[in-house]
């Protein structure tokens, strides 16, 4: 196999590439009783862990019309025992994919930590209040950027984004509080399955799950299985 000399990896470097997890491990009796505190206290060691800038970071999958999975990084933006929450345009490709077939997908990637946090539900919108309330906590920036960007849809060229922005900051200038656009609001991932992962040397990861036994069950049982690495 030739070397590669213009710094881009190899596929020899990439197949030989190895770390050995040891930073810790899970056990059933470590284990919270629910996954809402355990996925709160493992983020909480994200947030603090200096190898994990954005801990709120997590992919979300979506399922397109040809059946297709979609995949991007979102910002997590609240977790209770209902699911995850995270905002969007409605009319991007994962709100148009959620708006056909609701089911999705996430994951938090904790590589620091050697962990990740595995979820799929349901999602389903916010209200437009939780949309409004967490859309003014945005910089005002951010806010315009909302009302600017057609996501997902093809555009010529940045000027086109970089004129509407500063049309918008001119046009609203005089506006002291900005309402979330009708296409912009949240989703929430309301989760039936929560796997969590930590890494172990010899690539015999401990994963823990957390299940509910039956979809929409009232007495919202869940059982919790140790899964094969």
């Amino acid at each position: 196999m030739s070397r590669v000399t213009d710094g881009s990896a190899s596929d020899d470097e990439l197949a030989t590439r190895r770390r050995s997890y040891s930073a810790g491990e899970l056990t059933e009796s470590a284990l919270a009783t629910s996954w809402l505190p355990q996925l709160r206290s493992w983020y909480a060691e994200a947030s603090a862990h200096p190898d994990v800038p954005e801990p709120n970071a997590m992919q979300v999958a979506t399922v397109d019309a040809t059946g297709r999975p979609d995949l991007r990084t979102v910002l997590a933006r609240g977790f209770d025992e209902r699911g995850i929450v995270f905002y969007t345009n409605y009319d991007s490709a994962k709100g148009e994919q959620l708006a056909a077939n609701p089911q999705a997908a996430a994951v938090f990637a904790w590589l620091g930590l050697e962990r990740q946090v595995r979820l799929r539900g349901i999602a389903s919108r916010v209200s437009r209040a939780e949309t409004a309330a967490y859309f003014a906590s945005r910089p005002r920036g951010s806010q315009l950027a909302a009302w600017v960007s057609p996501q997902s849809r093809v555009i010529a060229d940045r000027d086109v984004l970089d004129r509407q922005l500063e049309k918008l900051t001119a046009d609203w200038a005089d506006q002291e509080t900005l309402e979330p656009p009708p296409f912009w609001g949240g989703y929430r991932i309301e989760v039936d399955e929560v796997e969590f992962w930590q890494g172990r040397q010899f690539r015999l990861h401990d994963r823990l799950r957390f299940r509910r036994t039956a979809a929409g069950d009232p007495s919202d049982n869940w059982v919790v299985e140790r899964l094969a690495p």
